[in-house]
């Protein structure tokens, strides 16, 4: 085919539509209306005489044809966009963006970034806070730092272990000093619990102490692990932390972790469209971080 016959805009709308298996989501990354991306892509099945997508009530999935397409399309596109990145790139310093997950920035990572930047003084790091998966691609981080309850790889990334996430009850010493004497699990019942994202944390935990009839759902509802670690924190009752994020708060003697039973409900992972192939100054960030990790993870080892 001649290289002035190919339809390039089309080909995009659908190689973003086919990543996030969403109209709605390509129209928002190409700043576009969805109308316009089912327009093109409606437009290169007729050019190619063939269904690209399985249209569903609410979803779409990509046919034979479509995933080949998608396929050869990201790669193109991403080395594209990479070589055009390197041509137009000219860092007066060394730089590495990292994606990590809110709460393992403010609980973990910042507070040890100091030691990178003693080890690293010519490296600068930034960070993009945003609990959203990152694709990178141009203009994206170069690596992320992920929690995960249950997966362990995704598309067209390659992903590294580094530490289980174990919840277990903390609360302040205060809040414990004038509440209930807590003898056994149950008498948790007696406190407000800060549920974080859903209610299903506690549920879990409660069985696993063998708690299992007259289970409290109630309680504030918080966005994620560093509200519910500074609600408890303050006061307000008592939260099922993450042992990696308030390792320091329960060492200093600022929470107290009253029970033995903990949950293991996911894991962090380091991830990268590939490992092997980092710049310089990234490949020196996942070093670090692997090395914190390491030292993270015989911490937990005591709870375990």
């Amino acid at each position: 085919m001649k290289r002035g016959r190919l339809p390039l805009t089309a080909l995009r709308s659908f190689e973003s539509a086919g990543r996030h298996l969403s109209f709605s989501r390509a129209a928002e990354e190409l700043f576009v209306s969805q109308a316009a991306i089912s327009r093109q892509i409606r437009e290169l099945e007729t050019f190619l005489h063939r269904p690209l997508f399985i249209r569903h009530h609410r979803r779409v999935a990509l046919t034979e044809a479509g995933e080949r397409l998608l396929s050869q399309l990201v790669q193109s596109f991403d080395a594209i966009d990479g070589l055009l990145a390197d041509l137009i790139a000219t860092p007066a310093q060394s730089v590495v963006r990292v994606s990590v997950e809110p709460s393992l920035a403010a609980c973990w990572l910042v507070p040890r970034l100091n030691g990178f930047r003693e080890k690293w003084p010519g490296i600068d790091i930034s960070l993009d806070v945003d609990p959203r998966l990152v694709e990178f691609r141009g203009g994206q981080p170069e690596l992320a730092l992920r929690f995960s309850a249950r997966d362990t790889s995704w598309p067209r990334t390659e992903a590294e272990w580094l530490a289980p996430v174990i919840d277990s009850p903390i609360l302040s010493p205060a809040l414990l000093g004038s509440g209930q004497a807590l003898s056994e699990p149950a008498d948790l019942r007696r406190y407000t619990l800060l549920h974080e994202e859903n209610r299903q944390g506690w549920a879990r935990w409660f069985e696993a102490a063998g708690v299992d009839d007259d289970v409290p759902v109630r309680g504030p509802l918080l966005a994620d692990a560093a509200l519910s670690k500074q609600a408890a924190m303050l006061g307000h009752g008592v939260a099922l932390g993450d042992l990696l994020l308030v390792r320091d708060e329960l060492t200093a003697g600022r929470m107290i972790k009253p029970f033995d039973t903990n949950v293991e409900c996911g894991a962090y992972w380091l991830v990268a469209r590939s490992l092997a192939d980092l710049s310089e100054p990234a490949l020196a960030f996942a070093d670090w971080i692997r090395a914190e990790f390491a030292e993270s993870r015989r911490y937990l080892e005591e709870f375990r």
